[in-house]
């Protein structure tokens, strides 16, 4: 049975490396390293070491995932995603979904909510670009619907300030080809007839 025959601190003094008989055995976090009570002279079996491994890279997992979570609110397909990315292994997956939950860093009607904001405050998006948008992160049509009907989204006024943002396209151009610029483009942006109609009026009472 491997002997623990030393204990050293890594430089970043968040980890200790653990040798085994004169040799590098394995790297640990200091919180579980602090909660197995490792000591020199201590003799690990083989299967506790390989218990330990699992622990450490669930915390090694956490703490990056933790770090990806918090950069900005994340949807659940977003984290799945970063799992796969990172080849996460499958039995580590609840227990990661289990402590995000805890820190109510998983929710995807708050995500949605969040980015639905964003885009409109920012990028102008109509409600179509923004349900696009949102399915391909993972949202579904029941979550998007209750966001769209408790935020506020005046289509009308995303395509005016859209167009604004873009009037030097068209300034110089003739009325009638800067009308039908505009209406090309605020339909490849996903507003409907009636949305871009009126805005297009509005702009040549």
């Amino acid at each position: 049975m491997p002997t623990i025959t030393s204990i050293k601190p890594q430089k970043n003094q968040k980890r200790v490396n653990i040798h085994l008989d004169g040799k590098f055995g394995f790297g640990l976090d200091l919180e579980n390293f602090m909660k197995l009570g490792l000591k020199v002279e201590q003799e690990i079996s083989d299967g506790e070491i390989e218990e330990i491994l699992k622990k450490a890279e669930f915390q090694i997992t956490l703490g990056k995932l933790l770090r990806f979570a918090t950069l900005r609110p994340r949807s659940e397909k977003e984290f799945r995603n970063w799992l796969r990315k990172h080849k996460v292994h499958l039995t580590l997956h609840k227990r990661l979904f289990n402590r995000l939950k805890r820190l109510e860093l998983f929710d995807d009607k708050k995500f949605a909510k969040w980015w639905v904001g964003q885009r409109l405050q920012f990028k102008f998006k109509s409600k179509r670009e923004l349900e696009y948008e949102l399915k391909n992160k993972g949202i579904d049509r029941n979550t998007i619907e209750d966001v769209f009907s408790e935020v506020n989204i005046d289509e009308e006024k995303l395509a005016k300030a859209l167009l604004e943002k873009k009037r030097y396209r068209w300034d110089k151009l003739p009325k009638l080809v800067a009308k039908k610029k505009m209406t090309e483009f605020l339909g490849t942006k996903g507003f409907d007839w009636e949305v871009i109609k009126n805005v297009i009026d509005g702009i040549y009472k």
